[in-house]
């Protein structure tokens, strides 16, 4: 009589798969999460139809997208929840981009523009309560939602300035132009106090050029206007705040800062730019 050997059960967590054990949860990988928005990108290009120059536009954004993020975030595994929220933001700028394109070939886009801009912009307020509630916000985290507040209203900025006049495009500059100042003078990439008027006047740039590209309110041009004018005020605080701070504490001496919004100043959430001396792919950078 032969004694029945007994059944080996797999730990708990485990599944088999033709014999060999595998993890319950198989967690998507950085360039998957990456090349998964992609995908998305070009879906949605294909759902909006701007157009050639639409198309054209949407899909280099789309594949510099890809490029940048894949070198910003390259020693992570995968991205966090926040970033993920992010990256849904970037999808949507992607198709903003587009709609601009086109509406600068006579393709008409506008209602259907201001709405993808529109939930890009509520957004930009869940992906910091994402970071904090999760326990994962950090300084990269902050500087990818910033890049991507930067770019949108850049992308609105265009659009406005089609009907209103060159000089709004100065709301959609003055961030890149600052950026390209920290590279010449490092001071100015030094750590900012946290400012709730900075943050606020961020937010009213968006707003203020989607209601503009609307055309739904009279005066529109005097309510971009004023939010230029909030943006040279706030930018000239900060700097002339920096300039008399510029030896307090140099780029490697280990106080060198983040980014401005609320994802940047909570926790640590992957790789630690702090003490870099010269700028790299999306480091922090105060604004």
């Amino acid at each position: 009589m032969t004694a029945a050997r007994p059944m080996r059960t797999a730990p708990a967590g485990i599944l088999y798969t033709a014999g060999t054990p595998r993890g319950r949860r198989l967690t998507p990988t950085r360039g998957v999460e990456l090349a998964a928005a992609v995908g998305v990108q070009f879906a949605l290009l294909a759902l909006l139809r701007p157009g050639l120059a639409g198309v054209a536009a949407g899909a280099v954004y789309a594949l510099v997208s890809w490029g940048v993020l894949s070198g910003a975030f390259h020693r992570r595994r995968t991205l966090g929840p926040a970033d993920h929220v992010t990256l849904g933001r970037v999808v949507l700028t992607g198709g903003v981009t587009a709609l601009v394109a086109a509406q600068l070939m006579g393709a008409g886009h506008t209602w259907t523009l201001v709405a993808i801009a529109s939930v890009a912009l509520v957004l930009d307020g869940v992906d910091g309560q994402v970071a904090r509630r999760t326990g994962t916000a950090s300084k990269l985290g902050a500087r990818f939602d910033m890049e991507v507040d930067a770019f949108l209203v850049l992308v609105l900025s265009v659009q406005v300035a089609w009907s209103a006049g060159a000089w709004v495009l100065a709301i959609g500059a003055m961030r890149y132009v600052f950026g390209a100042a920290a590279w010449a003078a490092p001071w100015l990439r030094a750590d900012l106090r946290p400012s709730i008027a900075r943050k606020g006047v961020a937010v009213v740039q968006g707003v203020a050029l989607t209601v503009a590209a609307a055309g739904v309110v009279p005066y529109a041009g005097t309510l971009v206007a004023a939010a230029l004018a909030l943006l040279v005020w706030s930018f000239g605080r900060d700097v002339a705040w920096l300039f008399t701070r510029r030896h307090a504490g140099r780029p490697g001496d280990g106080r060198s800062r983040g980014g401005r919004n609320d994802r940047g100043s909570r926790g640590s959430r992957g790789r630690s730019t702090d003490g870099a001396r010269s700028p790299r792919l999306l480091d922090p950078v105060a604004r």
